[in-house]
């Protein structure tokens, strides 16, 4: 028996907006503990389990972030690209379908990752329960016993004792209303339903095949015509986005008669709104929640995160206030589950703030928009050490260039020009250009355009060490419009 740990990592958190966006979800953030995001916390909630090296399921936009996330744990993990977003059931099949390959009875471990848990240690030890269930051919998920009536989790309801342990599951039922979540947690028969599951890749194929045969079919399709791209696998666009929008628990969990559910006995929670986060933070004397630069006064049971100034409040209780660079949102505690419909608005809108932040993170470093204005744009670039930007050009812009700090080389039609603090150059329109810094230090500089359009898809790119669209995959419409420089 194989045992593979599998991480969800292609969710969107809409919930948490404004910090979770659609290019950096917050799988990808630091949320409970300052220096580890939820995808490295949940990589390193598998230390002790002796497993096969671990698959990595996430959006292709995300890709280069996952992997530095990853990269900086020291964690070796085979990322699969999933092209578009198609909900669980295809990516547990397209896990199921390549662990399957090494080993048809390999035991799946199938894990959100950007849910919090308290106990790693108790967290295998319920993993290590599981795993004579799954051999068995049991589709084994886990029930957290609930400690509160909650309204924002779906629940199990428990059945009959099994000889291995465990419970078969009597059924799955969604989130209840308030009065509902009570009465199931004082019956003592509901536990919430974690979204985490124990199974063996040939009986989920089985049952993926007798209940959602089109899944299936996509999913070998995708794969068939799958592709390695550097460190990637990048599953084929076409026959994937054949997949129907549907979770496991719908697909395969609900309909199946090999569903078995254990206790996971340890602190946890989704972390799937503003008010999870409060109830896992660390309170203040007066049960605030506060990050960053925050004054309070006469404030009581509320969460305040502060990014990028000063937030003071007066008088509010049972409050959410976040603040970022570009946006500021603030929710009665109870409402927060209605931080979707702004993020719908938004979209509705094509407003940038559902989409990224200022700060736009690449393979290479990153950039942040400080200023723009009628024919032009200023950024600030950090370009990481021994990182080299796309050769390229653009139809409608010229550039100038300042470095504010570390060495640049730059390399301007047929020259190079090796940059220094305090020091500038000026990219004419249409000049193609490279950004590279040799040094050992991160190099940071400001960026002025101006042009008649200053669009990131203005560019045209030559060569590229990522692995990204070059010009004439542009020119087809094949080109990725977020993947800039």
């Amino acid at each position: 028996m194989t045992l593979v740990p599998v991480l969800l990592a292609g969710g969107s958190g809409t919930r948490l907006w404004p910090l979770s966006r659609q290019l950096y979800p917050k799988q990808l953030l630091a949320l409970v503990h300052p220096r580890e995001t939820l995808l490295q916390a949940t990589w390193k909630r598998l230390a002790g389990l002796e497993s096969a090296m671990t698959l990595v399921l996430c959006n292709e936009e995300h890709r280069f972030i996952v992997a530095d996330q990853l990269r900086q744990l020291g964690a070796l993990a085979r990322i699969v690209l999933e092209p578009v977003a198609r909900n669980t059931a295809p990516a547990a099949a397209v896990a199921a379908l390549v662990a399957s390959c090494q080993d048809p009875e390999a035991v799946l471990l199938v894990l959100p990752a950007d849910h919090a848990v308290e106990d790693p240690h108790a967290f295998q030890e319920s993993v290590r329960q599981g795993l004579a269930l799954a051999c068995a051919g049991y589709l084994v998920t886990f029930g957290v016993p609930p400690t509160r009536p909650e309204t924002g989790y779906g629940y199990i309801q428990r059945g009959s004792a099994l000889p291995e342990g465990g419970f078969r599951v009597e059924r799955f039922v969604e989130k209840p209303d308030l009065a509902t979540a009570q009465q199931y947690v004082e019956s003592g028969a509901y536990w919430w339903n974690a979204g985490m599951f124990l199974l063996r890749a040939d009986v989920l194929l089985a049952e993926m095949e007798r209940f959602v045969p089109e899944i299936i079919a996509a999913c070998r399709a995708a794969l068939g015509t799958s592709c390695q791209d550097l460190d990637f696998l990048r599953l084929e666009k076409e026959p994937f986005a054949q997949n129907p929008d549907i979770s496991l628990d719908y697909a395969v969990m609900e309909r199946t008669d090999r569903a078995a559910v254990l206790p996971l006995a340890t602190g946890w929670s989704d972390l799937g709104s503003w008010d999870a986060l409060w109830e896992a933070g660390a309170k203040d004397p007066h049960g605030n929640v506060v990050h960053g630069d925050v004054l309070l006064a006469e404030v009581c049971d509320s969460f305040v995160h502060a990014e990028s100034r000063l937030v003071a409040a007066v008088g509010l209780a049972d409050h959410i206030v976040v603040e970022t660079a570009d946006a500021v949102l603030v929710s009665p505690r109870h409402r927060v589950q209605e931080v979707k419909k702004l993020v719908d608005a938004l979209k509705e809108r094509a407003r940038p703030e559902a989409v990224s932040h200022r700060k736009v993170f690449r393979p290479w470093g990153n950039y942040e928009a400080i200023d723009a204005g009628t024919r032009y744009q200023v950024k600030r670039i950090t370009v990481l050490p021994g990182q080299v930007l796309s050769l390229q050009k653009h139809y409608h812009r010229a550039e100038h260039w300042v470095v504010v700090r570390g060495t640049a080389v730059v390399t301007r039609g047929t020259e190079q020009v090796l940059l220094q603090e305090n020091e500038s150059i000026y990219i004419p329109l249409g000049t193609v250009h490279r950004l590279e810094n040799p040094g050992r230090i991160p190099l940071e500089l400001i960026e002025v355009q101006v042009g008649s359009y200053l669009g990131e898809d203005d560019i045209v790119r030559l060569e590229d060490r990522y692995g990204r669209m070059l010009a004439a995959e542009f020119a087809a419409g094949d080109g990725d419009e977020t993947e800039t420089s």
